[in-house]
């Protein structure tokens, strides 16, 4: 009968699986076998999700269960619906990856802290699959409570590391800022409704007291939770400076339950004020460009791919923007595109943005620095992760044959048509924006890659470095080959999100049937095989000319040079200067040039160049800074004399008496 179920109890299963596996490893004497047990439970677990995701895209109905618990807050409520499936399936299949990577990336026998890490993995995935089927204000608020402090926890993993302990407490204040706003959110939705529990899909009209208030504390505290901008600060630091699996996860999926809170507290309206699509649309273009500008200086690897994570949300946050703007204007083919593009793109970027930092992963595994221009040459040495890391980086630029410009496709095509039929098309600006991101990405990660795997290496690191276990490499294949049958069948994920474009854009059959129909799909599966096939076939040859040469091999010319040294090659600051220089009031970078002195023998001089954060270095770190400041001087009334205070209790009762007279 186990096999049997319905949908919502597999997922309350597979919860329950996730957030126990991790106790067997702080328990067991024998770390390893108790990391292996997590494994195999996270896999089984996996498994049953998916097997949920597979019901209800095949129309299975899912129960409703009601919990009685001692709070006095109304029951717990637990569900799930075709809103729940674009965010289940990445979830599920990335956070089986992670556990077979977590063997031989973090194994048990060389780190101590692998049991730790091991429990909370599994903790934070449990809480995130809560957070999607949670029908009950406060269950949920838990279950994102639990979230976020899991996520703390294995981001300061490496807690001995002054840099770990200062990103560790940038994002504890932000995740409990956007918290007291949902706090608010869920406080107002309780005196609207008279219940905890979850609204009914569009029961809510525009016109109540607390409407526009439930909306813009929503905004707040997801929007800050997803990474959108400019409540993104502490984004780049932790994942930048997390475990690389616990990086895929926070970014593949933790940042996606930011969007599915907005999602859902949207769905609660029957209509929307004009201006949300606007401002979402608005925050997504500049969380986009943004994003991947920020990404074009950076010099650190998971630094770069955490900023493009703030592009890649900005992209979906433009869909849902697209086709709020659309439901507002009555115009199907801007629903229909806008969230099918948005729902492609998180299942998407789940996909590719994991893949990313799980071969960054092997890259510090195998090379030992984080730092790109200290690399170099590693495709010769780690052909299977140079391979796999191409994948991504070309699913990431959204370039075909691979499924990133699949969901951008989808975009491109709504914004023009509305350039195309609308009396004032302000959407159609989307497009150029879209160009835009697309082409800093296209520089941002060829410089990513040409400067870590061609080349010489910069670094004896990158000289000795190795490619990495089957543990590492098998979870990155399978992301791999998921990326390239999405790109090379995106009929596949246009049957994914069908259901849930009906469901939450009240879109009927025969309307999505139509909008869809402009995005050449066919014509795209038949280009995809085509470049596939081409790009074997001309592999093939150059292997077969490679190996059949007689010509001996020996370094390029060094332009006259008689000892080339790796410092004569570009590095990833040269590479990116001109668009760093172009874009330097968004990546404001910090540069200290070096004084010349001396005439005929001028001393030792160095440059240093960084990318600083404009919201966290140049805003709020010098708020912080005057308001401690402030703070100090107060400190001095706490000096322990009792008479003191006696005195400032008087004084205070002869102002209050004064005051009131």
């Amino acid at each position: 009968m186990f096999f049997f179920l319905e949908p919502t109890a597999y997922l309350l299963t597979a919860a329950t699986i996730l957030a126990a596996s991790g106790v067997p490893g702080l328990l067991l004497r024998a770390p390893l076998f108790g990391q292996r047990i997590a494994a195999f439970a996270v896999v089984i677990a996996s498994l049953l999700g998916e097997i949920a995701v597979i019901q209800l895209l095949g129309g299975s109905p899912a129960a409703f269960y009601q919990v009685d618990w001692p709070l006095p807050f109304g029951p717990a409520l637990f569900s799930t619906d075709h809103l729940s499936t674009i965010f289940l399936f990445p979830l599920f299949l990335v956070t089986g990856c992670v556990s077979v990577y977590s063997l031989a990336y973090w194994p048990a026998s060389e780190q101590s802290s692998a049991g730790k890490l091991t429990f909370f993995l599994g903790l934070f995935a449990a809480a995130m699959v809560l957070v999607v089927v949670a029908r009950n204000g406060v269950l949920f608020l838990m279950a994102w409570e639990v979230m976020a402090l899991s996520a703390y926890f294995l981001l300061t993993t490496e807690q001995q590391s002054s840099a770990v302990q200062r990103v560790g407490t940038v994002y504890l204040l932000a995740t409990h800022t956007g918290t007291m706003a949902l706090f608010v959110m869920f406080s107002l939705l309780r005196s609207t409704t008279g219940t905890f529990a979850f609204p009914a899909s569009h029961a809510l009209a525009q016109t109540l007291p607390y409407a526009t208030l439930i909306i813009v504390t929503a905004l707040v505290g997801f929007g800050g939770k997803a990474g959108l901008m400019p409540l993104h600060f502490w984004l780049p630091g932790a994942h930048a400076n997390a475990p690389s699996h616990v990086s895929a996860m926070m970014s593949g999926l933790m940042l996606k339950m930011g969007v599915y809170g907005i999602l859902r507290t949207l769905s609660f309206f029957v209509a929307l004020p004009v201006w949300v699509g606007w401002v979402i649309l608005l925050l997504g273009a500049w969380s986009a460009v943004n994003g991947i500008a920020l990404a074009t200086g950076q010099r650190d690897l998971k630094r770069l791919l955490a900023c493009s994570s703030i592009e890649n949300i900005g992209i979906i946050f433009i869909g849902i923007g697209l086709a709020l703007v659309g439901i507002q204007a009555h115009a199907p083919y801007l629903v229909v595109c806008g969230l099918s593009g948005a729902f492609i793109h998180i299942v998407n970027h789940g996909l590719f943005k994991s893949l990313l930092f799980l071969g960054s992963g092997a890259l510090i595994h195998g090379a030992g620095t984080r730092e790109i221009d200290r690399m170099g040459g590693l495709a010769r040495r780690m052909p299977i992760t140079s391979t796999l890391f191409l994948v991504g980086s070309l699913a990431i630029c959204g370039l075909p044959p691979l499924n990133g410009f699949v969901g951008e496709l989808f975009l491109y095509v709504g914004s023009i048509t509305d350039g195309i039929t609308a009396p004032l098309p302000l959407a159609a600006l989307v497009a150029p924006v879209l160009a835009l991101v697309g082409g800093l990405a296209v520089i941002t990660f060829v410089k990513l890659y040409g400067i870590i795997f061609l080349g010489t290496p910069r670094s004896a690191a990158a000289a000795h470095s190795h490619e990495a276990s089957g543990f590492m490499n098998g979870p990155m294949i399978l992301l791999a080959i998921c990326c390239l049958a999405a790109g090379m069948s995106p009929q596949l994920l246009v049957r994914l999100v069908t259901p849930v474009v009906g469901f939450y854009g009240d879109v009927a059959g025969d309307l999505f049937t139509q909008a869809s129909s402009q995005v050449p799909l066919l014509p795209l599966t038949f280009v995809n095989i085509l470049l596939v096939i081409l790009t074997l076939i001309i592999g093939a040859v150059y292997l077969v000319r490679l190996r059949g040469s007689s010509q001996p091999r020996s370094t390029t010319w060094g332009c006259g040079y008689l000892e080339p040294t790796p410092r004569m090659q570009y590095t990833g600051t040269s590479f990116s200067e001109l668009v760093v220089n172009l874009l330097g009031t968004i990546v404001a970078p910090r540069r200290e040039r070096p004084v010349m002195t001396g005439v005929i023998l001028p001393r030792k001089a160095a440059f240093h160049y960084a990318v600083t954060e404009t919201v966290l270095d140049r805003v709020l770190s010098p708020i912080f800074h005057w308001i401690g400041l402030g703070f100090s001087y107060l400190r001095k009334l706490q000096h322990g004399q009792l008479h003191i205070y006696m005195l400032y209790i008087f004084a205070t009762l002869f102002v209050l008496m004064i005051w009131t007279h």
